[in-house]
């Protein structure tokens, strides 16, 4: 079997170009449903979680310790900790279960 690489990279191309640019032509009035508007600007949100939360499992040694640093990562950022903080936290926490595990 002969593939010829280029023109799954078209396909590719083609594909993502629609996808962002078929919206910004279809839709030009302003979207006034509550619930779309609503789905909408919870997307970001929702890919950004659907992306890290099977990073966090399985970045560590142990799922203790990756178990344990979400816990804290969610609480600090419950109780209004900044995006920094929250990480500083999650991390010492990974160290911290590690060292008691191993």
């Amino acid at each position: 079997m002969n593939h010829n690489i280029y023109i799954y990279i078209l396909i590719m191309a083609l594909t993502t170009y629609l996808i962002r640019v078929l919206p910004l032509t279809l839709i030009r009035k302003e979207i006034k449903n509550k619930t779309i508007r609503a789905f909408l600007y919870y997307v970001p949100y929702v890919t950004l979680s659907v992306m890290t939360f099977p990073a966090i499992l399985t970045a560590t040694e142990s799922i203790y310790s990756a178990a344990a640093a979400l816990a804290v990562g969610i609480l600090s950022a419950w109780f209004g900790r900044s995006l920094f903080q929250v990480s500083i936290l999650s991390c010492l926490t990974v160290f911290i279960v590690e060292m008691i595990i191993l």
